[in-house]
């Protein structure tokens, strides 16, 4: 292999510290070597987001990242010189959040009804931290409401959800199911019947869940005899911004609370 071949060849899009997976977006806890320099010392102890993996010549990995109380991380994320900094993988140790559960719910086949399914095939492509699941489930609800019951710390729903907006706007809900509930609908995939019907089958409070849905344009009654298996104009350019939201929820989801400093 050629000097420009090796020069030209992608370092991992992940490495293993300590047996859990480490990729951009990873957030860690710094410890450099004492024969650190001085800028790399003076992070010692605090967290950081990994930016990047880069691998040199001779295989080594360095992992760059920019730390969270750095006022110009901005600029790090821009990959500025002087706010990212590089650091081997035994240098640092990852920080897991909360397991969370993104569940797309919607039947495709009818038009806009598929918003959720749409939305969870897209996050299912990115780079999300390694404790979000992403998972299709359709019209399954009581699959859904069984995996809810799974150990989750939080429950991200993807669903059209008609509110009278106009076709297209997307929203952020987090529903609450009235003590009593217990609506046992195995096929209903309405947010509050899914929550009754898990709090039913788990015998206690399901995880704190939040609803991204959006103002649907088609509406489509199960019975009609015409199917529509693509999603109007205004729900699927709305696509985009619901995804950005849903990279920005779980990112707040999954952060770990720092451990309590004590004297």
């Amino acid at each position: 292999m050629g000097v420009w071949d090796e020069l030209s060849r992608p370092a991992p899009d992940s490495v293993l510290v300590g047996g859990v997976e480490v990729r951009r977006g990873t957030r860690v806890r710094l410890h450099p070597r004492d024969s650190a320099d001085l800028f790399a010392r003076a992070l010692d102890g605090k967290t950081a987001v990994v930016e990047g993996i880069e691998q040199d010549m001779e295989d080594h990995i360095q992992l760059t990242v920019v730390a969270d109380d750095d006022p110009g991380r901005d600029m790090g994320e821009l990959r500025m010189p002087g706010h990212r900094f590089f650091f081997a993988p035994d240098e640092v140790e990852p920080l897991r959040g909360p397991r969370i559960l993104v569940a797309g719910i919607g039947n495709v086949f009818l038009a806009d009804d598929g918003f959720g399914v749409a939305l969870a095939e897209r996050l299912a492509a990115r780079a999300l931290p390694p404790e979000v699941d992403v998972v299709d489930f359709g019209i399954r609800g009581m699959d859904l409401a069984y995996a809810m019951q799974d150990g989750y710390g939080a429950v991200v729903l993807l669903d059209a959800t008609p509110r009278g907006e106009a076709p297209g706007t997307v929203y952020m809900i987090e529903p609450e199911v009235a003590e009593g509930d217990t609506l046992l609908d195995a096929h209903g995939m309405d947010p509050v019947k899914v929550l009754a019907l898990s709090r039913t089958l788990g015998g206690g409070a399901p995880p704190r869940t939040i609803v991204v849905g959006c103002e649907p344009e088609t509406r489509m009654d199960p019975d009609d005899e015409d199917l529509v298996a693509e999603l109007s104009a205004p729900v699927r350019a709305a696509l985009d911004g619901a995804e950005r939201l849903v990279e920005e929820l779980v990112a707040d989801l999954t952060r770990p609370s720092d451990p309590e400093v004590r004297p």
